[in-house]
């Protein structure tokens, strides 16, 4: 069994490497943003679905911390209306 997890992992690599694929930045944290405010819905909307699915930080690239804070902030801006719960 072991074999087959490293053929994978190799597979995984190879395959990686000829696609091209990038690791993505998190884009707060090369802007050296310390708290994201729920108040600015422009930032908030890059990171919702037309339906108002919150996008994972696997499609986004944002790390953890970040991850956290946008997830509280985009929530916070729905309970107050400043983003809605449904896409348009």
């Amino acid at each position: 069994m072991a074999k087959k997890k490293k053929d994978f992992k190799e597979f995984y690599k190879r395959a990686k490497f000829r696609t091209g694929m990038k690791k993505r930045v998190c884009q707060f944290c090369v802007k050296k943003v310390e708290k994201i405010d729920y108040k600015d819905t422009r930032i908030l909307q890059q990171y919702i679905t037309e339906r108002g699915k919150i996008l994972s930080r696997f499609v986004t690239g944002t790390c953890a911390k970040h991850q956290r804070q946008l997830t509280r902030a985009i929530k916070r801006a729905r309970n107050i209306a400043l983003l809605p719960f449904i896409g348009r």
